[in-house]
């Protein structure tokens, strides 16, 4: 018999089977990464075009001008639906106004069903297709298990709305409420320093006391007024509903669903909100006889892969020596320094108007903002980079989005000529300042800072002592000198004196239709009406539209290949999440006043920020 192994020779063995299996079980988990990453190389996303079929028209998540850039390896563990989280909004109008000429469209299936949120001047917007689309002829059929009211106003649309028998229409109105902490902040000894210009710059109420004042209230009452009865009357329109029903449906709710006995699917049919009650499989049964056949089912293509198929068409027939509009969207709060699209960095876009300047090609320049502002700083970067693109004699044509307000008006002042919707949030032509200290704070832990100072304002923004006079002195003379230039900015750019802008300012907040008549922007219109109008500035009639973006390094690029390739596998497997959705909100919530502090980084600390714009 052979002799025992020795202790020692033994624990070693066990180590090695240890340090063997970990070394396996690596190697495994890189052949499964590699075979997700080709699989996802071979998955057709693009599936054949039928020759008579419907467009699935089907947005999924939020509509944005932008989507926003999520880490590769974040993205991976992230995926918690087989739908995107963001629809571009240009993508939905691109493919209504190709489907309008294709023969091969038939009809447009609508179904909302997927869709979270979007604002009124993006529902805007694609409204205009949607109605360029009608003169077509060609029908327009909407579905849904319920309808928010941002998935309503789109289905209104429709010549036919199908709603499920368990489903509802929420028609409820516009509200804008806040949160205040004044009070909390109290009782936590929190001392927050307050520098602002502008009577209607409410940023910085919550702050100040446990309410609104009588001018943030008018103003934010003003602003939701005039944007509910653009959505209500635009309602009424196209359901041919008498002047007033939408708001008299909202106001008696109760007393009509009280009426149909809880139904509120009844309720809208009968309100004339929609045309036809059916379940699932009744509605599938019902578009199998009104829409061309393929295989025993309806013809359908979604809007990807019809995209996909007129992208291919269009790559086939480019010229890539024409002329060239390039469009630049500035998305998000804006922020000093180099960030990721879905926010707007200074650095970052002013790199990308650099590019612009030096591209013979570029004749003109779209710039689409959609940002409520941030950084004082970071916006005159923003403008001065648009500046020097303007002395090369490119026109700079702005359109604005939801809102293109505050820091957002800022770097639209350098342009030829500004649009807007009528429902773009606009103005808040102001300027604040917030430091907060925590030395009352830190007195009731017993914590407290002392030392010596060569001056009266050395270490002047340390967030352990009390703010010196000289320090609240100094801020607010910034806060005053920026909206002094902010209104000679105005001024300059809209032919029009300081003081005259001064009346229309300090903070106040309007829509694309009021901003008109004040002469803040040139006309109403869309993207389409931008680019065009910035062709007519050119002098060019064919040209192509260049889309440009934040330049991303060769490892960004590919690990967003890669990512994408994995997003693609792991949909084409069926699976929905890596992570249990409950997990991922939990960790949403957990790390959202980090995303908060990333706000706040203009190294001056002054802020054009316009906090009624998300509404």
């Amino acid at each position: 018999m052979s002799k025992k192994p020795g202790v020692i020779r033994r624990v070693f063995r066990f180590i090695g089977n240890v340090v063997s299996a970990i070394r396996y079980m690596i190697s495994l988990l890189i052949v499964v990464f590699f075979i997700a990453v080709v699989a996802g190389l071979f998955v057709d996303d693009i599936q054949p075009m039928p020759d008579r079929g419907a467009l699935y028209l089907a947005p999924s998540g939020d509509l944005v001008d932008q989507r926003s850039y999520i880490d590769p390896l974040a993205e991976l563990f992230s995926q918690n639906s087989q739908h995107d989280a963001e629809t571009l909004v240009r993508d939905i109008v691109d493919a209504l106004d190709q489907a309008q000429y294709d023969q091969r469209i038939t009809h447009i299936l609508l179904d909302t069903n997927y869709m979270s949120s979007a604002s009124i001047a993006k529902l805007e917007e694609i409204s205009n297709a949607m109605q360029r689309f009608k003169q077509s002829g060609k029908p327009i059929i909407a579905i849904g298990d319920n309808f928010s009211q941002a998935q309503y106003f789109l289905a209104a649309h429709a010549d036919e709305v199908i709603l499920n028998p368990m489903g509802r229409i929420m028609l409820t109105g516009f509200g804008a409420y806040s949160s205040f902490y004044k009070e909390a902040l109290d009782k936590l000894k929190i001392n927050m320093h307050i520098f602002r210009v502008g009577k209607y710059k409410s940023a910085i109420e919550p702050y100040l006391g446990n309410g609104m004042s009588p001018e943030a209230r008018q103003d934010r009452r003003d602003l939701i007024g005039s944007l509910w009865q653009y959505y209500s009357s635009k309602i009424e329109q196209l359901r041919g509903l008498p002047k007033g029903a939408i708001n008299d449906l909202a106001n008696n709710m109760h007393l009509r669903l009280a009426e149909e006995n809880g139904d509120i699917a009844a309720l809208a049919l009968k309100q004339g909100l929609v045309d036809r009650i059916a379940t699932r499989s009744e509605t599938h049964a019902y578009l199998k006889q009104i829409l061309p056949q393929n295989n025993g089912d309806f013809a359908t293509i979604p809007m990807s892969a019809y995209l996909g198929h007129v992208k291919l068409g269009l790559l086939k027939a480019a010229n890539p020596h024409k002329p060239e509009i390039a469009v630049v969207v500035a998305s998000g709060t804006i922020l000093d320094g180099n960030q990721p699209e879905g926010t707007v960095g200074g650095d970052s876009l002013a790199e990308v108007f650099a590019g612009i300047e030096e591209d013979d090609q570029v004749k003109a320049v779209v710039l689409r903002i959609d940002s409520p502002g941030g950084s004082a700083f970071a916006s005159d970067v923003i403008r001065d980079a648009i500046a020097a693109v303007r002395k090369k004699d490119i026109p700079v044509v702005v359109s604005m989005g939801s809102y293109a307000a505050s820091g957002g008006y800022w770097i639209a002042t350098e342009s030829d000529r500004i649009l807007a919707q009528a429902t773009t949030i606009t103005g808040s032509i102001g300027v604040y300042g917030v430091i907060p200290t925590f030395e009352d704070s830190l007195k009731a832990l017993g914590v407290y800072s002392d030392g010596v100072a060569t001056t009266n304002i050395a270490g002047m923004l340390q967030i352990d002592r009390p703010m010196s006079s000289e320090t609240a002195m100094i801020m607010q003379s910034g806060v005053e000198h920026v909206y002094a230039r902010f209104l000679k900015l105005v001024a300059d750019a809209r032919n029009s004196t300081p003081e005259a802008v001064h009346k229309i300012a300090q903070g106040r907040v309007w829509n694309g239709e009021k901003a008109l008549q004040l002469g803040l922007v040139d006309e109403l219109g869309d993207l389409k009406d931008a680019i065009n109008s910035a062709a007519s500035l050119a002098g060019v009639s064919d040209y192509n539209v260049n889309y440009r973006h934040k330049p991303l390094s060769f490892a960004e690029q590919i690990m967003m290949q890669i990512s994408g390739n994995m997003s693609a596998s792991v949909k084409a497997l069926g699976l929905s999440s890596w992570l249990p959705t409950t997990l991922q909100r939990h960790w949403s919530a957990a790390i959202k006043p980090l995303r908060l502090l990333d706000t706040l980084n203009d190294p001056n600390h002054i802020y054009l920020y316009c906090d009624s714009c998300p509404i």
